[in-house]
C-alpha cells in the first residue's frame, strides 16, 4: 500500500501572524514539503491543478518535473488535472515527458475539478462537463497505446496519423486514477479500463463515499479486470497531527476555525468526529485511517492533506515528519496484517512493466517511418520499395 500526501495548493493567510505568504513563498514552500516527503520514506507526492486565486498550482507538469529533479524515490502525481478544460493531445504529450523525466515515478489523477468559471477560460461550456471528461480521457488512453492515432470526436479537431511525443517511457502509459466524488459515469469509466478509482474523502460525512467506490468495484469485476476486491481505491484525508491529542486541536483550531470553508459553520471537535477530518495523536490517526479500512475495504493509496488553510511551511513539513515517522509505519504493519492475499498491490511503472513485458526486454521507441508523420499527414508504411522510393530526394 502506499501512503503519501497531497496538497490542493492554497495561497491562505496565515491567522496567528495575519501575514498571507507570497506565491513565490507558497512554491518553494511546496517544494520543501515534497523533499521532506521522498526523505522520510513516504511514497506519494500529489499536487492539484487550479487557475484560480487563491490557488498557484496551475502548471502541474512543471512543477512535478522540478520536484522529480529534487528528489530521488518518491512517486509524483496530480490531485487532479483537469481532464475536461486541458486538450488531451497536449496531456498526453506532458506527462509522457514529465514520465520520462522522472524515470517512471509518476502517474496522473483525472477529474472535472470544482471550479465553474474554467470552462470558458479555456474555451469551453460546464454543460458539458461530463461527455468531455469522458470523451477526452477516450482519447488521451489512446494516444498512449496506439502509434497512430486516427480519431474523431465531438469537441476537438479530428486527428489523422497522429503520433503523440514522447511515447511512453518503456512503452508503458502513466498509471490513471480517476477522481470522482458524486459521478458514477467517471467510477465506471475507470472500471471500464481497470484504472485506479480515487475517492478526495474530504469536505463530506464519513463514508459519504462508499456507494461510488462499491460501484466502482462492482463494474471493475464485471469488465474482467479481477474481483471486486482486486480493484485500484485510493482515498484523500486531511490530517494534523500532535504528540499528543489536546496540542493538536489546541495548534490547529485557530487555522480550521480561523477558515471561511469551515470555521463559520464547524467546531474542529464535531467537524473531525463526523468527517474523515485526522486530529489527534498519531494513534489516534492511525485509528482514523484504519477505520477508512473498515468501511471502503482493501485499498491501495492513502494520501493525505497537510499543508493547507494557512500553516506555516515550518508546521507542515513537522507534519511530514510525524506522518512518516510515527503514523505510517504503523499503518504498513497494521493494513498489511488485515489484508486479504487476494488483494491488489499498489500500481507502480515498475510492476506495470514487468504485467506487460515480464523477463523480456521494454521496448524503446524511437523515431521511425512506420509511426506516422504529424508534418505532412503521411500514413505508416513499411520498408517497401515504393516507401523508399517516397524518401528519396527529387532530382530535378
Amino acid at each position: 500500500m502506499q501512503f503519501g500526501i497531497f496538497s490542493v495548493s492554497d495561497v491562505t493567510r496565515n491567522v496567528l501572524t495575519g501575514k498571507t505568504p507570497s506565491e513565490a513563498e507558497r512554491i518553494d514552500a511546496i517544494g520543501r514539503i515534497a523533499q521532506r516527503a521522498d526523505e522520510t520514506g513516504l511514497d506519494v507526492f500529489a499536487i492539484g491543478e487550479h487557475h484560480n486565486p487563491p490557488f498557484f498550482s496551475s502548471s502541474p507538469t512543471t512543477l512535478l518535473a522540478h520536484i522529480a529533479a529534487r528528489t530521488r524515490r518518491i512517486i509524483l502525481s496530480t490531485s487532479v488535472s483537469l481532464i475536461t478544460t486541458n486538450d488531451p493531445v497536449k496531456m498526453a504529450e506532458d506527462y509522457a515527458m514529465l514520465q520520462h523525466l522522472a524515470k517512471g515515478r509518476m502517474d496522473l489523477m483525472l477529474g472535472r475539478g470544482n471550479t465553474v468559471p474554467v470552462y470558458p477560460w479555456f474555451g469551453q461550456d460546464i454543460r458539458n462537463g461530463l461527455p468531455l471528461a469522458l470523451e477526452n480521457y477516450n482519447l488521451l488512453h489512446k494516444l498512449w497505446r496506439e502509434d497512430v492515432v486516427d480519431w474523431e470526436g465531438k469537441f476537438r479537431t479530428p486527428l489523422q496519423g497522429f503520433t503523440s511525443i514522447p511515447r511512453p517511457l518503456d512503452d508503458v502509459p502513466p498509471f490513471v486514477w480517476h477522481g470522482a466524488i458524486r459521478t458514477p459515469e467517471i467510477a465506471e469509466q475507470a472500471a471500464y479500463y481497470g484504472n485506479g478509482y480515487f475517492a478526495n474523502n474530504i469536505l463530506a460525512p464519513n463514508f459519504h463515499f462508499r456507494p461510488l467506490v462499491n460501484f466502482y468495484r462492482e463494474r471493475f469485476e464485471h469488465y474482467g479486470h479481477g474481483t471486486k476486491e482486486q480493484a485500484i481505491v485510493g482515498l484523500g484525508g486531511h490530517a494534523f497531527i500532535a504528540r499528543n491529542s489536546q496540542d493538536a486541536y489546541a495548534q490547529f483550531r485557530p487555522f480550521f476555525e480561523g477558515n471561511p470553508l469551515y470555521g463559520s459553520s464547524y467546531s474542529l471537535e464535531e467537524y473531525a468526529k463526523g468527517t474523515p477530518l485526522s486530529v489527534g495523536s498519531p494513534q489516534e490517526i492511525i485509528d482514523k485511517t484504519m477505520s477508512f479500512r473498515e468501511g471502503f475495504g482493501d485499498y491501495q493509496r492513502q494520501l493525505w492533506v497537510v499543508d493547507a488553510m494557512g500553516l506555516p511551511v515550518e508546521t507542515a513539513l513537522e507534519q511530514v515528519e510525524l506522518l512518516a515517522t510515527e503514523v505510517v509505519p504503523v499503518l504498513r504493519k497494521e493494513m498489511a496484517a488485515l489484508r486479504s492475499p487476494t488483494a491488489a498491490e499498489a500500481p507502480t511503472h515498475a510492476s506495470l512493466v514487468k504485467a506487460k513485458y515480464g523477463d523480456a526486454p521494454a521496448r524503446q521507441p524511437t523515431p521511425n517511418p512506420n509511426r506516422g508523420d504529424n508534418l505532412t499527414g503521411t500514413r505508416p508504411y513499411q520498408d517497401t520499395a515504393e516507401g523508399i522510393a517516397a524518401k528519396l530526394p527529387l532530382v530535378g
